[in-house]
């Protein structure tokens, strides 16, 4: 997911341009506060990023992808966390990464597309 500089100063970087990110990069990136990230380390012990010797959480680009696919299901599949973490552990981490059905949308349009059409279903039921 190459992207190119859009003008901005430069510290906004993709996912693929280095091989570790700092957990206000993540936070930017996967739109996920750096305090919820802290927490879901907490419940998905797997998640655990490395740490750098001054204790700084260093993540890769494997575990932004978790990230975005817990995020996922919890937040537009509405998994509990405790349904998350079963569903990944019954799928096997590496499968639900690379599974079809559980990958994040990177398309914004075809996102917000769905939202509007989810939110027009339910103003005509009101």
């Amino acid at each position: 997911m190459p992207n190119e500089s859009d003008g901005k100063d430069g510290a906004d970087a993709t996912a693929s341009d280095k091989r570790y990110y700092r957990i206000g990069e993540v936070s930017k990136i996967t739109g996920v506060k750096p305090y919820v990230l802290r927490y879901w380390e907490s419940e998905f012990r797997w998640m655990a990023p490395q740490k750098s010797r001054s204790k700084q959480r260093l993540y890769r680009r494997r575990d932004i992808d978790m990230i975005l696919l817990i995020k996922k299901l919890l937040y537009e599949q509405r998994y509990t966390i405790a349904g998350a973490r079963k569903k990944l552990r019954d799928m096997g981490i590496g499968t639900a990464l690379e599974s079809g059905t559980l990958v994040f949308e990177s398309d914004h349009r075809a996102r917000f597309k769905k939202i509007r059409e989810e939110l027009e279903n339910i103003r005509a039921m009101l």
